[in-house]
C-alpha cells in the first residue's frame, strides 16, 4: 500500500476515533491523534499479520505501551479486519471488551495487556529474545509514550535489547512533547532522546512521526542490532485547537468542538 492510501486511511482512523471518544465521554485523544499515522503503517503495510488468524504463530508482534491511547488501536484492528468495525461504537460501554487498556484475553489483534506504563517495552523485549531462542523469524514492534520513557523499567529493557543484539526488535517513541498534566520540559526533560539510546548501543532514527513518507521506511528498516525510531508528532495532530495542547490529553471534545473537529478532518479527507 503507497503513502497516498495509508494518509487516506489515517484520516479515516482519526475521524472515527474523534467519534467514538465524542460518544464514549472519555479517551485520551491527544495522543490518540499523533500516534495513528504510526499505528496505520504498521497495520496497513509493516506488519506481517493475518485478521483471521490473530494467533498465527509466524506474524509480527506489536505491543502499544501507551495503553491509554486504546481506542486508536481499536479503530485500527477494527478497519483492519480482527474486530467488527461497528464494535467501536461500544467503547467503554458496560461488558464492552473495548475498555480504556487494551486486553489481550478478550481483543483478538492485543498482544498484551497494557496500561502501567513502562511495562510495554519490557515485555517486546522478552517477545523478540523468545523469537531468537526458538529461531522464529518474527519482528517485534513497540510505541511508548515519551513521557513513559521517565519509567526506569524501559532503560533496563533497553541495556537488556543491546546485550541481546536484538535486531528483530523496533521501538517507536511517539515523541509529542506532552504528557499528563504538562510538557515533557517542565515534567522530567528527556529530551534529546537519540543520544541517550545511542550511548546504550541501539541505532537510532529520528523523523517526523506524522509523515508517511518518513514513518514507512523507519518502519521497515532493519539494521544489526536494536532500532528506535523517535518519532516527532504533534499532540493532537489534525485538529487544529488540540495540537500542541497539554490538556488535550485526557479531555472530550463539547458538542461545538466536536463539530468543528469533524469538519477539519472531514475536510481532508
Amino acid at each position: 500500500m503507497d503513502t497516498t492510501e495509508l494518509e487516506r486511511i489515517a484520516r479515516e482512523i482519526r475521524l472515527r476515533d474523534l467519534q467514538a471518544v465524542f460518544e464514549a465521554g472519555a479517551g485520551h485523544i491527544g495522543g490518540e491523534m499523533s500516534v495513528i499515522d504510526i499505528l496505520t503503517a504498521l497495520y496497513f503495510r509493516v506488519l506481517n499479520v493475518w485478521p483471521d488468524q490473530p494467533k498465527h504463530p509466524d506474524r509480527d508482534r506489536f505491543v502499544l505501551s501507551k495503553g491509554h491511547t486504546a481506542c486508536a488501536l481499536y479503530v485500527t484492528l477494527a478497519k483492519r479486519g480482527f474486530i467488527p468495525e461497528d464494535e467501536i461504537s461500544t467503547f467503554l460501554q458496560p461488558h464492552s471488551r473495548l475498555n480504556g487498556h487494551p486486553n489481550c484475553n478478550k481483543v483478538p489483534g492485543v498482544e498484551t495487556n497494557t496500561g502501567p506504563l513502562g511495562h510495554g517495552l519490557p515485555v517486546a523485549v522478552g517477545m523478540a529474545k523468545a523469537a531468537k531462542l526458538s529461531g522464529a523469524r518474527y519482528h517485534t514492534y513497540v510505541v511508548t509514550g515519551d513521557g513513559e520513557m521517565q519509567e526506569g523499567s524501559n532503560w533496563e529493557a533497553i541495556m537488556a535489547a543491546a546485550q541481546f543484539k536484538l535486531d528483530n526488535l523496533t521501538l517507536i517513541i511517539d515523541h509529542n512533547r506532552f504528557q499528563q498534566g504538562a510538557a515533557l520540559a517542565e515534567t522530567n526533560d528527556l529530551a534529546p532522546l537519540r543520544p541517550k539510546l545511542e550511548a546504550f548501543g541501539w541505532e537510532v532514527t529520528e523523523i517526523d512521526g506524522n509523515a508517511m513518507g518518513e514513518i514507512v521506511p523507519a518502519l521497515e528498516h532493519r539494521g544489526s542490532g536494536a532500532h528506535c525510531i523517535v518519532a516527532h508528532t504533534n499532540k493532537g495532530h489534525g485538529i487544529s485547537f488540540m495540537q500542541d495542547r497539554v490538556e488535550w490529553h485526557h479531555k472530550v471534545p463539547s458538542k461545538e468542538q466536536y463539530e468543528i473537529a469533524l469538519a477539519e478532518l472531514s475536510e481532508a479527507l
